[in-house]
């Protein structure tokens, strides 16, 4: 058994190490602003319920999104969560569309007790991706003091890369018996590269021309969380969870490299920051059966530097519910301890096309969960359809698909001989 125990930490390390090194991946142009698609690192249980999480305090899946819900793991117990995830989008605009698939992992993350009253996670969880590839053919007309001014044919090309991923460490402590208080530190690292190209025809006697533009992370920032929970009349389970993050400077180093014409040596602010984050949740539960939930979160990247200035991206807010329901959590037929779930959420992007922000999106989310015979591990698959954008500018209809197996096994329990 403890063979078993050693090889489960150390694949986990290995992965992390190795998984350091790749990004998210997605192929959607409005990747290419601000830093990227962010993600709210919800487990896969939590993205089937619309991404409920800030009050979410369960004892079969981690929580990463609020530290204190930590210290609600068995003192016997020992956690490991790994998903991976598919993603399938349709664009449209005015003059058709297109549709492409990404697939990737998307987090590992584990928990286990230090004491009767306070636990500890850590894992690897993506805060933002980037990945798009786009071209436009088309022709200007030059005047060439003639009648009939010249037809120019051109291409523009759009091509971006990369991501922001964190490993983070926290840990929970109870207080009062009805009080949970915690804290993550992240360590944030990895890069964003956007390249664009003007390319002209041979014969047209204009020089094409071409950028990469590049920002690498280095960074640490912390997050505080508090949850409020208590039972009543032995049915009722209401939990209220709180978190917050201060603004903070971002260690983003930004570089330039343009060939094919003259340009000043004149680069722009690269001070960055981090927004101020803050939410709350309120989760209930009747019988152990009915789960539900609802959470609002706020980043106020709106008066956070981005190239040094803060008018450049908009503040976040997203609203989501969500419902699990469990037939008979202790039913003897496999179907009564499925766990069916749903959800919905909408929020508005956080950064601006052309000086404007984007209509709001919206996801609707399924999901079940599939308990594993005689264990505690459960196997979770989630479908989200959503909406980004809008046809006048660029739609992204998409399905995203997550799997995820939370393994829950008894480790810190003495054997008897």
């Amino acid at each position: 058994m403890y063979k078993n125990k050693f090889f489960l930490l150390a694949f986990f390390f290995i992965i992390v190490i190795q998984s350091s090194n790749s990004q998210n991946n997605t192929n959607s142009p409005y990747t290419r602003f601000g830093y990227g698609d962010l993600s709210d690192s919800n487990s896969g249980e939590q993205r089937a319920m619309g991404g409920i999480s800030i009050g979410s305090r369960s004892k079969y899946g981690i929580n990463p999104v609020n530290p204190a819900s930590y210290s609600v793991v068995d003192s016997m117990t020992f956690m490991f969560d790994v998903a991976l995830g598919g993603l399938v989008s349709k664009f449209t605009d005015n003059t058709g569309n297109k549709t492409s698939f990404t697939s990737n992992l998307e987090y590992i993350t584990m928990l286990f007790p230090l004491s009767k009253k306070i636990g500890f996670s850590a894992g690897l969880l993506p805060y933002s991706f980037s990945g798009y590839n786009f071209y436009n053919t088309d022709t200007i007309l030059v005047d060439n003091h003639t009648a009939i001014p010249d037809s120019i044919g051109y291409n523009s090309s759009f091509y971006g890369n990369g991501g922001i991923s964190q490993v983070y460490t926290g840990i929970s402590f109870n207080l009062f018996n009805h009080i949970s208080l915690g804290a993550n530190a992240y360590y944030m690292f990895g890069n964003l590269s956007n390249y664009r190209s003007l390319t002209f025809n041979a014969n047209s006697g204009y020089y094409s021309t071409s950028q990469r533009n590049a920002i690498t992370v280095n960074n640490f920032r912390l997050r505080y969380g508090a949850q409020f929970y208590n039972t009543f009349a032995k049915k009722h389970d209401v939990n209220l969870g709180l978190i917050y993050e201060h603004k903070a400077t971002l260690n983003g180093n930004f570089s330039q490299i343009t060939s094919g014409v003259l340009t000043d040596s004149l680069l722009p602010d690269t001070d960055f920051q981090l927004p101020t984050t803050m939410g709350a949740g309120l989760h209930y539960t009747f019988d152990k059966r009915l789960t539900l939930g609802v959470d609002y979160t706020l980043q106020k990247w709106g008066d956070a530097k981005f190239f040094g200035k803060t008018d450049s991206l908009s503040n976040r807010s997203k609203f989501a519910i969500g419902a699990e329901y469990i037939p008979d959590p202790r039913g003897r037929k496999y179907y009564e301890r499925m766990r069916f779930r749903t959800g919905l959420n909408i929020s508005n992007p956080y950064y601006k096309v052309a000086g404007i922000t984007p209509p709001k999106n919206f996801g609707i989310t399924f999901g079940i969960g599939l308990p594993l015979k005689n264990s505690n591990t459960i196997v979770n698959a989630t479908v989200e359809y959503g909406k980004v954008g809008a046809t006048n500018m660029l739609r992204e209809d998409y399905l995203k698909f997550t799997f995820n197996a939370a393994f829950n096994e008894n480790w810190f329990f003495k054997r008897k001989l």
